[in-house]
């Protein structure tokens, strides 16, 4: 537990976020929009699955270290299936599949479509681990759905990959389950180490596959090595020790709700670094996601009468 509060500081369910949550917050959401343009870069001079196999392996190298200098060796006597779901989860599936659907799709459209993952936190946090379900969720949810299906209509009418969208919507759903699946550990398993070893343990699966199936062709540019660096200490390192910390300290619905703002966040990046086109059907879409979200994670009022 303090290994826990040691991580990032969280306010108990119910309570206004602290200054150093606001600020935890903050910087995930810029740590984790910016770095879809740095996989679509990374992308143009890697194969998809060695690129996200080496982006795990540098981030959780980089996690290893510093929950070995602040809580010592994990424990896996008792935690062997949590970290083994939790790589399968976060890792194998997340970002394999999140990985191809950015080599596939423009990394603005990419992330609309991933950070479907707070709709699904709220659904799958309501049947999974008890979490209320009201009116506003259950329209959220709806207006969540159709802000995907606005953003995928030129999938279906030919200007991107139906693949693509396919791949974006499952990692989607492995990143919710994952993170119900950490929020379910209730504390069994050390926040640090919950990054650290599925990201070592994956990465080098993923590299594994990737060297297997698409062969070493990288391209070793300053451009892809600042590239691949920055979403391996920032877009995983420091951004899921950041998450799951604040996962650790709240309801999971709720805590989700903080990343809406990310999928904006990479369709600005995106248009601005990497000249991609902000079509109107991306943007509609974009906000019924938002709007979808938010009224999934928001707290009711409460009810003033005693």
């Amino acid at each position: 537990m303090a290994a826990r509060a040691r991580l990032t500081a969280v306010e108990a369910p119910g309570t206004r976020p602290s200054s150093r949550e606001r600020a935890a917050i903050l910087l995930l959401i810029v740590a984790w929009g910016t770095t879809f343009a740095a996989v679509k870069i990374g992308l143009e001079s890697a194969p998809p699955v060695l690129f996200a196999g080496l982006r795990a392996l540098i981030g959780g190298a980089a996690m290893a270290v510093l929950a070995w200098r602040r809580t010592g060796m994990p424990r896996l006597a008792d935690q062997g299936r949590d970290y083994t779901l939790l790589t399968a989860l976060n890792v194998l599936l997340f970002f394999g599949l999140q990985t191809a659907a950015i080599g596939l799709l423009p990394s603005g459209l990419a992330a609309v479509l991933i950070y479907l993952q707070p709709v699904l936190v709220g659904l799958l946090a309501w049947w999974l681990l008890g979490e209320p379900m009201t009116v506003a969720k259950i329209l959220g949810l709806l207006l969540g759905f159709t802000g995907i299906v606005v953003v995928s209509g030129g999938a279906f009418a030919g200007h991107v990959s139906v693949a693509g969208v396919a791949l974006a919507v499952a990692g989607a759903l492995a990143w919710a389950l994952g993170t119900v699946v950490f929020k379910a550990t209730d504390g069994r398993v050390d926040p640090w180490w919950a990054v650290a070893l599925p990201f070592l343990a994956g990465g080098a699966m993923l590299t594994l596959v990737g060297l297997i199936v698409e062969g070493p062709d990288i391209t070793w540019s300053p451009r892809f090595v600042a590239a691949l660096a920055f979403a391996g200490l920032v877009g995983t390192a420091a951004a899921w020790a950041l998450w799951f910390g604040l996962v650790a300290g709240g309801d999971a619905g709720r805590v989700a709700s903080y990343i809406f703002f990310v999928p904006l966040v990479g369709v600005v990046i995106g248009a601005v670094l990497l000249d991609e086109t902000l079509t109107a059907s991306l943007l509609v879409g974009a906000a019924l996601v938002v709007l979808g979200v938010y009224l999934v994670n928001r707290r009711p009022r409460r009810d003033p009468s005693p």
